[in-house]
């Protein structure tokens, strides 16, 4: 079978991983009615080729961070070359490439109260071909947090049911020790290390790194998600969208995308856009139809700037945890 190819059972792993990035391939077997030895083999799989990542990564608000959306202007020559020194940091996460490679867009994490007094923008890359840098602060995701409607449409409710980890309970900020950064740092390279890696990592034994981990989840501070290329699903057409909306729609306007299953993800932000959002589509004409038909009839946005996705240089990284 062709690497880059997914068929139904690719499909529900990846929908399984989405619920829970930790489960073990034992319960995901049982809720497939797959064995264990396949659905391990199939993972392997699509994790070799670079196909499919489970990220574990901390919240930025229960780590007392802030995350901001940036957008950069440049010319074209210097898109890749700066889009990869950002991608090389350690508190970015979605560095892309946009608009025929004339912008590059990512989500940088910072914290409230910089230890040295840097201001965000003067820590970013400089280089003469940047014309212009543009920060938004992410107030509030409104869409696409528990996943991409397109990948997580191969499971059955049941199903979903029955992998579903315990109901988190939030414990607002928390303070983490040097072993949980060790273990935070190797969950956002990847969400599915081993126990006795993790413990290898912070100096735990596996037992203690078991019951961090369910811990860490539990007070909702920590999440898994899943990369994968939507274009194995079909989805050729990947743009960010910056809708201009009047404060008074805003709610009426988040509720609307959040039901939208082109949108992959959306958040609220500072600037002249209030709302941010990454939209798939299988091609450009289903693209046109939807900015046509379903972000046009959305009530109270006045203007909307598409921005062709290019390529993208970084997905789910940050390691900023302290």
């Amino acid at each position: 079978m062709d690497p880059l190819t997914l068929d139904d059972l690719d499909r529900q792993l990846a929908h399984a991983l989405q619920v829970d990035g930790r489960a073990s391939f034992s319960q995901i077997a049982a809720v497939l009615g797959a064995s264990d030895r396949t659905v391990a083999r199939r993972y392997q799989r699509l994790r070799s080729t670079g196909a499919l990542r489970v990220v574990g990564l901390p919240y930025a608000g229960a780590l007392g961070h802030v995350d901001w959306l940036i957008r950069m202007r440049c010319t074209p020559d210097a898109a890749m070359p700066v889009a990869t020194a950002l991608a090389r940091r350690a508190d970015t996460s979605w560095v892309s490439v946009m608009s025929g490679g004339t912008e590059i867009s990512c989500i940088t994490r910072t914290r409230k109260q910089a230890e040295d007094g840097e201001l965000l923008l003067q820590r970013l890359p400089r280089n003469s071909r940047v014309t212009s840098v543009s920060a938004h602060c992410i107030l509030r995701a409104v869409a696409g947090t528990n996943g991409w409607p397109g990948r997580t449409a191969a499971l059955t409710p049941d199903q979903v049911a029955a992998l579903q980890p315990p109901a988190a309970q939030p414990a607002g900020r928390v303070t983490l020790t040097t072993a949980d950064n060790d273990l935070l740092t190797m969950l956002a390279r990847d969400g599915r290390a081993t126990h006795p890696a993790l413990a290898a990592a912070t100096g735990w034994s596996e037992t203690t790194v078991r019951r961090r981990l369910e811990e860490l989840r539990r007070t909702d501070i920590l999440y898994f998600d899943v990369e994968i290329d939507p274009a194995l699903f079909g989805y050729t057409a990947e743009a960010m969208l910056w809708l201009t909306v009047a404060p008074s729609a805003l709610t009426g306007v988040t509720q609307a995308l959040a039901s939208h299953p082109q949108i992959a993800y959306a958040t609220a932000v500072t600037g002249p856009a209030g709302i941010a959002a990454s939209v798939l589509c299988r091609n450009l004409d289903e693209l046109y139809e939807y900015l046509a038909n379903g972000v046009g009839a959305l009530d109270g946005v006045s203007s909307a700037e598409t921005v062709p996705l290019v390529r993208r240089v970084k997905g789910a990284g940050t390691v900023l945890v302290s």
